[in-house]
């Protein structure tokens, strides 16, 4: 049977002198990552269970910086060696 595995991040979309508001930094769920330094992201740790991430958010919304941020938590489940992005990945052309 797959074994999975809970990954969990905090992200904080920070303000800057241009935009001083936060805007919402979820699309479906998952954080969205730019690369724009203006993003701030960390890994609380990978859960055996859903409920021990949860509960890992409980007692972190406790913390300076969290607390200011509760909506910033994401679990991210992830099945034990199943292959992410099988096919590589094309990056866009710009300009």
């Amino acid at each position: 049977m797959p074994r999975t595995v809970y990954l969990l991040t905090h992200h904080h979309h920070l303000p800057t002198a241009e935009d001083p508001t936060v805007p919402e930094p979820y699309e479906d769920g998952e954080p969205l990552y730019w690369d724009d330094n203006e993003d701030d992201v960390k890994v609380l740790g990978l859960y055996a269970t859903r409920e021990s991430a949860e509960a890992r958010i409980a007692r972190a919304r406790e913390l300076p910086g969290f607390r200011e941020t509760p909506e910033g938590f994401a679990i991210h489940p992830y099945v034990v060696d199943e292959v992410r992005w099988p096919a590589g990945f094309r990056i866009a052309p710009t300009g």
